[in-house]
């Protein structure tokens, strides 16, 4: 073949061809980006599965260097106790939970009143109060709560898909690591696995780091609450360890059923207890977190508002509640994938330089 000739293969396809390629590439993007948005809630759920599953298993862990049992029954036992807590959890709340809130509901109509009229008293009450009605005709509250708490199936449905990944996943977490492993390319199964079992190390760091948050706000949030003389302290302290998971946003939501509690008394009384929560939130974030961070994950806080809000939007509560242990995944993968590379890459370079 001369050069002159011209090789079929390197010919230009007529415009029509391009037009029609150029939209099936487009339409196979879209659908992509359509199916990835109904499969994301799912992979959340799994996700969280995976992160029960990662919690049983260093429980378990604790077990078995206690008391040298089989790693199975660890296992079990893990399980089992975590669901009786949980249980015991849900019925000592519920008990006593309920008689508060069937008198919160018959006296907080009157306390809102009260404490509307106390405000128009004042310039400053004044404006206020007509701040947040007009915020209030302008923000539809019942749409942004379903959309917030929407998931894939609905609550109920999306806790039952939960426990069944959580299990799948702690009976036989080899089986899926395996199963992942297999889908690399032969060069890239040795940097695999390792990435696994980096992440399996930070997740498992992360839970730690979130039980030492949920003690230390479930405890000092119940001592300031008991020298206030509030009801329901336990259950309130519980609450606001549980929510801490939740960076930025839990505590805010974890201070509303104290005010409401707090409203009962006095409108100053719920003014204290909002100290209290912000206190408490001010002397972690200042003293505990950061001893956190130095020991077992650091996490930059402007990321993990911007996660929340973006998995919030796409995702709703379950984008919210996974945004840090994501953040904490999507940089672990960058630092081993893309940052060790860079700097490989970098010294290479160098090292040519100095010959």
């Amino acid at each position: 073949m001369t050069e002159n000739q011209e090789c079929p293969l390197t010919s230009e396809l007529p415009f029509s061809k391009k037009v029609w390629i150029a939209g099936g590439i487009f339409s196979l993007i879209i659908v992509g980006l359509l199916l990835f948005k109904t499969l994301f809630a799912v992979i959340l759920l799994a996700l969280t599965g995976m992160l029960l599953a990662v919690y049983f298993h260093g429980f378990s862990h604790l077990i078995h260097r206690k008391f040298h049992w089989s790693p199975r029954l660890c296992v079990f036992l893990s399980v089992l106790i975590n669901i009786i807590l949980l249980a015991g959890f849900f019925w000592f709340v519920g008990a006593r939970l309920q008689k508060q809130v069937a008198e919160l509901s018959d006296t907080l109509p009157q306390t809102i009143q009260n404490l509307k009229q106390q405000l128009s008293e004042s310039d400053m009450g004044s404006k206020l109060l007509n701040y947040i009605s007009n915020a209030g005709r302008t923000i539809n509250v019942e749409s942004i709560a379903k959309k917030f708490f929407s998931g894939s199936f609905g609550v109920l449905s999306d806790l039952y898909v939960v426990i069944l990944f959580a299990i799948f996943f702690t009976a036989d977490p080899m089986l899926y690591k395996k199963g992942f492993i297999r889908l690399l390319p032969p060069k890239a199964k040795h940097k695999g696995e390792k990435l696994f079992d980096e992440l399996n190390a930070v997740l498992k760091k992360w839970i730690k780091s979130q039980i030492i948050g949920f003690f230390f706000i479930a405890v000092f949030t119940g001592v300031g609450l008991w020298i206030l003389g509030m009801p329901l302290i336990l259950t309130l302290a519980l609450i606001a360890g549980i929510l801490n998971l939740i960076p930025n946003f839990g505590p805010l939501i974890a201070l509303i059923p104290a005010a409401l509690l707090g409203l009962m008394e006095s409108p100053s009384t719920a003014l204290i207890v909002a100290c209290i929560y912000i206190g408490v939130q001010i002397i972690q974030t200042a003293v505990t977190q950061p001893i956190i961070q130095q020991k077992m994950v650091s996490l930059p806080p402007a990321l993990t508002i911007f996660a929340q809000v973006a998995l919030g939007i796409v995702a709703g509560f379950w984008g919210v509640l996974l945004a840090s242990p994501i953040v904490v995944i999507v940089l672990k993968v960058v630092d081993r994938l893309y940052v060790e590379n860079q700097q490989a890459s970098i010294n290479t370079i160098k090292n040519m330089d100095v010959k």
